[in-house]
């Protein structure tokens, strides 16, 4: 797996760290958060990499989340991308069940199933708004089916640049 690193549609707006101050644990943490007065978009910290170890498994993505101040919505998002460009094969970020407001540690989730046409996954913590989100304990790791999915099924296109998924919708 490779380095996190900072993505978005407005990314900018958003930075991304370590904190040793910030401790889940005994494990230090790392967090994004808003850096201007009113964001335009959303950040993520994110990571990317070659699906094919992953195919035919059903994978979750998990971190303890923490939060201060959000306005707007955070949340652990994962996607599975597959061999037509611009278009994802699976994909959660937690919309539904989003981090918001100031909260203390909390074990979040992403569950998806990894196609054999899959080429790549995505995950990582996105801020959509103001705020800041730290995560600490990270997990990627294969579960059996009787964990349920919680990333959509269907096939969908995304913007023509890619990346640039729009988390906001």
């Amino acid at each position: 797996m490779e380095r996190w690193f900072m993505a978005g549609d407005h990314p900018k707006d958003y930075e991304l760290g370590v904190d040793q101050a910030v401790v889940y644990d005994g494990k230090t943490s790392a967090y994004i958060r808003c850096v201007v007065e009113k964001p335009e978009g959303f950040g993520t910290m994110m990571q990317s990499f070659n699906a094919d170890a992953y195919r035919g498994k059903r994978m979750r993505f998990s971190a303890v989340v923490k939060s201060e101040d959000i306005i707007g919505w955070a949340g652990l998002w994962i996607r599975v991308d597959g061999p037509v460009r611009n278009e994802y094969l699976r994909f959660d970020n937690m919309r539904n069940r989003s981090v918001k407001g100031t909260t203390g540690w909390q074990r979040c989730e992403v569950v998806t199933d990894v196609p054999a046409e899959s080429t790549s996954i995505c995950f990582g913590i996105l801020l959509h708004g103001s705020g800041h989100a730290w995560l600490s304990d990270v997990r990627f790791e294969e579960v059996d089916d009787k964990v349920l999915v919680t990333a959509s099924a269907k096939s969908v296109r995304y913007a023509d640049k890619p990346g640039n998924l729009d988390f906001s919708e």
